[in-house]
């Protein structure tokens, strides 16, 4: 069969199913087929937060032509060709305090790291100064570590330069037969630490760190562009990427302004880019971060060095406090779209890193493993890794990689015109675009259209209540959990528990059968759960039963359940019952169209609906309540 035969069997069968999704949305939609568009399926459109748009179907149509092969420019399929595919990407392990509890003695740390190593971790992130091991004692920690073997990454932010001495005098005293296997990153953050506010040294004292490690034997890269800061502020995912170069950019003017040569500045810098549960957008990400660089890389003269190493790490952000073994899934779904987005190494935090000395009964050492685990799963067990650039060559995921790209290279673009990196960072437009894009998440968070699983939708509101160390901010870094409003009121809900041994409660008022107010008594519990709020159902009442059940209860505040043709026939009755009976405020679960025309005291306080601003109702019902913030 000709192209051309291909290409008219492929659009005659799209052809097919447009009209079969028309059938379906004119049903649904209860109109006549001529009514919706020539293009119906468009309806079913999502957007992400980088305003790129995901169709509901990719076909042949959306082909488009084969990327080069692993570890050739642009380094879309990868950065390198003979990686093993035995093994995959390296399973990096972070040591030093990761869940709050404090710092290890560096004996102690030395063996969880050989522990670590003999149990499948290939690479190494270690925090040292400030929160981590003093840099005088790496050379205990580090005793019978193989760094030709493990790739080793230090954070330690203001105290680098200390660290990076401390560490080369190791070296310099190893005994080691091929230098330039071994691996190190000094993880300096300069640029990027001013917008996450953290520690780090000067570019003049980078300057100098940079000039040391082009002159060592080892494979010594100084910089680190944290693109998990801009994650962690709220960005989307291109905006994270358009961050990242813009920085790295300036770090590479920088160097050369220096007088570092291109090829060596380019290999002076590695990226670390934050990982979430939309596995599809992680794998994107990734394949459009590579492009983005071997583009600059290739503007600056040297395209064959723009095969910059990724880090990933899975996102803090999406991490939650609340029924944190949730956890566990989200960094598995990462983790797969990481490692199948190509990252160099993968680390995945404990499940509950969010939590200040973890989860209650949770050892260190079974949340790490868990971490490390989770990785060796995909890899030894899934195979994810024995295959370079799995997602080569599906329509979707090219789609979603050159869109990616694109709308990363206009953020880009946008922080030049503004002067560069540092530039957008102090007249605040960087941060700016962040909060923006962090407050369209917030918003959907709140109204939960983004549903995330144990907080804003399906909560366990009999877990234990968090201690204050287990709530308060983790680290040094800012970081805007996607749950954390909804995890405030959980905050208000357990000090209400603490002073009057229950939970702030409501009363539901289910009206009719089982069968007509199930629904409606399901998503109300549901949603006051959210806001640590217990619903008590009594069960089905008849309207001369209200005033029993308030008795009851001593609730002060009532939902009414039930289907709309039961509220036409005795919601204005129940609502006049429940006011007489005592109740300050009462809400209807369903649409305010219902009681169009009633006023007075029949009309309820409030509408629950699907679509409300679930932060906002549940903060005033938690404040009538007496819950204190």
């Amino acid at each position: 069969m000709s192209i051309a035969s291909h290409e008219d069997a492929a659009r005659s069968a799209h052809a097919a199913w447009q009209r079969a999704v028309a059938g379906v949305l004119a049903k649904s939609r209860r109109v006549d087929t001529s009514e919706l568009p020539a293009d119906p399926e468009h309806l079913l459109d999502s957007t992400t937060y980088d305003a790129i748009t995901v169709s509901p179907l990719y076909t042949a149509l959306d082909e488009r032509p084969e990327g080069p092969l692993p570890g050739q420019f642009p380094f879309l399929r990868g950065r390198d060709r003979y990686r093993d595919v035995n093994a995959g990407w390296k399973v990096c392990t972070r040591h030093g305090s990761v869940r709050g509890d404090g710092a290890d003695d560096a004996t102690t740390l030395n063996s969880q790291i050989l522990d670590s190593l003999a149990n499948g971790t290939s690479a190494l992130w270690l925090t040292v100064g400030a929160g981590g091991v003093d840099p005088t004692a790496l050379p205990e920690v580090l005793q019978g570590v193989f760094l030709e073997l493990a790739p080793l990454t230090i954070d330690a932010q203001g105290e680098v330069k200390a660290a990076a001495a401390a560490l080369f005098a190791v070296l310099d005293a190893a005994d080691i037969d091929d230098r330039a296997a071994v691996d190190i990153r000094l993880g300096v953050d300069t640029l990027t630490a001013r917008v996450g506010e953290t520690r780090s040294i000067e570019m003049a004292d980078a300057l100098d760190l940079i000039r040391a490690c082009v002159a060592r034997d080892e494979s010594v890269r100084a910089i680190t562009v944290d693109g998990t800061v801009f994650h962690n502020l709220g960005s989307a995912d291109a905006q994270e990427l358009g961050a990242s170069i813009a920085a790295g950019l300036e770090y590479l003017r920088s160097m050369t302004a220096a007088g570092v040569s291109i090829t060596e500045a380019l290999r002076q810098v590695e990226f670390r880019f934050a990982a979430s549960d939309d596995q599809f957008l992680t794998i994107a990400k990734f394949r459009a971060a590579r492009i983005l660089w071997a583009r600059i890389a290739q503007v600056c003269g040297a395209p064959d060095a723009g095969d910059a190493p990724q880090h990933a790490v899975t996102s803090e952000a999406m991490m939650s406090q609340r029924d944190p073994w949730v956890n566990m899934l989200r960094t598995t779904l990462a983790a797969f779209g990481a490692g199948v987005g190509g990252a160099d190494s993968v680390t995945v935090l404990p499940f509950d890193a969010a939590l200040g000395g973890g989860a209650a009964g949770v050892s260190k050492t079974f949340a790490a493993r868990i971490a490390r685990n989770t990785q060796l799963l995909l890899l030894e067990e899934a195979h994810l890794g024995r295959v370079l650039d799995p997602g080569a060559g599906s329509w979707y995921i090219e789609d979603l990689t050159a869109s990616v790209a694109a709308k990363a290279w206009e953020f880009f673009q946008s922080v030049e015109a503004t002067g560069g990196f540092s530039a957008a960072v102090e007249n605040g437009s960087l941060v700016a675009a962040l909060e923006k894009t962090r407050a369209e998440r917030d918003s959907d968070v709140a109204h939960r259209v983004t549903p995330l699983t144990g907080v804003n939708e399906f909560p366990n509101l009999a877990e234990a209540p968090l201690t204050p160390q287990q709530s308060a901010p983790q680290g040094s870094r800012t970081v805007y959990r996607y749950g954390r409003a909804f995890e405030a009121l959980r905050d208000r809900s357990d000090a209400f528990l603490a002073e009057h041994d229950c939970r702030p409660t409501v009363l539901l008022i289910p009206l009719g059968s089982v069968a007509e107010h199930n629904v409606r008594t399901t998503f109300a519990s549901n949603l006051l759960a959210s806001g640590g709020i217990e619903a008590v159902n009594p069960g089905p009442l008849t309207v001369d039963a209200i005033a029993g059940s308030v008795e009851a209860s001593g609730a002060s505040v009532a939902v009414v359940c039930g289907t709309d043709s039961r509220y036409t026939e005795e919601a204005a009755t129940a609502v006049d019952a429940l006011r007489a009976a005592g109740v300050s405020q009462v809400l209807l679960a369903g649409p305010e169209k219902i009681f169009a025309g009633i006023e007075g005291a029949s009309r309820p306080d409030g509408f629950l609906t699907a679509k409300v601003d679930a932060v906002a109702v549940l903060t005033e019902l938690l404040d009538t309540l007496g819950a204190k913030k």
